[in-house]
């Protein structure tokens, strides 16, 4: 084995890791902010685990984030509260920080 094909494992390796620590912080996010968005409804703690849950499976629709902001805009809208896409976005960015701090350690 050359030390390229070595230093070319170890890079792979990292990118893997990199992405699965990636993927893990958005999925706690989107779970955090799914929470966020269910007391904000006054949720249960049943619904509110289920409301959680659901916010990271929207995730899965299409790359980037604009599927899980259209659902958390969507459902707070539809249950009456009163909010802007400014702030779900505030809220989704504060989260992502909290996630990665909570992750990270």
């Amino acid at each position: 084995m050359t030390s390229f094909q070595d230093r070319e494992r170890g890079e792979e390796a990292k990118f893997a890791h990199d992405a699965d620590t990636l993927f893990r912080i958005q999925a706690r996010r989107n779970r955090l902010v799914g929470e966020w968005a269910a007391e904000r409804m006054k949720l249960s703690q049943a619904e509110t685990d289920a409301y959680a849950k659901a916010v990271v499976q929207a995730d899965f629709e299409e790359a980037g984030d604009e599927d899980v902001i259209r659902k958390l805009l969507g459902d707070l809208t539809a249950a009456g509260v009163d909010t802007t896409e400014a702030e779900v976005r505030a809220a989704l960015s504060a989260k992502q920080a909290e996630a990665r701090r909570q992750f990270l350690g």
